[in-house]
């Protein structure tokens, strides 16, 4: 399941939206009736997992979390805390909780950014907050891939061995394989 593309939509006065056609179909092939709501973590905008891809991420993060410890049981809470099921109408339509919108400061524009196994929704103003600049993002997408010519972590290239590595300042967007020291 692949949502993909970057759509402009308008909500109605009771928070209702069009579900962009491309995303409706990939649920429909997918088999997929409901999606989940949630804020997103680190950005001021709004996430739709399909319900298989939402239980996937629960199962993983009650896999890696201990239900006695007590701060990892208050990461799960707050995790799980704040979502909300949707359902499309028959007329391609989700409503989007006022609560939510609110959360994402969407008023009436909203843009919709197919994000791979989810879809972000974001306020639609002039400006370009999910995007990085041009320059910015060439020398991230650079430094994340390199010249790695598709060798995984571990795997050696003429001899060096190689290793994974954050990059700094990515907040979060990938790893990079880097030669070792030796």
């Amino acid at each position: 399941m692949r949502f993909l593309g970057n759509i402009e939509a308008k909500t109605d006065a009771k928070g209702r939206v069009f579900l962009p056609a491309t995303f409706r179909k990939v649920l429909q092939t997918a088999g997929e009736e409901t999606i989940v709501l949630r804020r997103d973590i680190f950005q001021p905008c709004l996430v739709l997992y399909p319900e298989s891809v939402w239980n996937e991420q629960m199962d993983l993060m009650r896999a890696r979390l201990n239900r006695w410890n007590a701060r990892e049981q208050l990461v799960y809470r707050q995790f799980v805390s704040d979502v909300e099921k949707l359902t499309i109408d028959g007329n391609g339509r989700i409503l989007l909780p006022k609560k939510y919108l609110k959360m994402a400061n969407i008023d009436q524009q909203v843009k919709f950014i197919g994000m791979g196994d989810s879809i972000e929704v974001w306020r639609n103003d002039d400006n370009d907050e999910p995007f990085m600049s041009a320059e910015d993002f060439s020398a991230a997408l650079e430094a994340l891939m390199g010249n790695s010519q598709a060798t995984a972590p571990g795997d050696s290239v003429a001899g060096a061995s190689l290793t994974t590595a954050r990059v700094p300042g990515a907040s979060g967007v990938g790893e990079k394989t880097q030669p070792a020291n030796e």
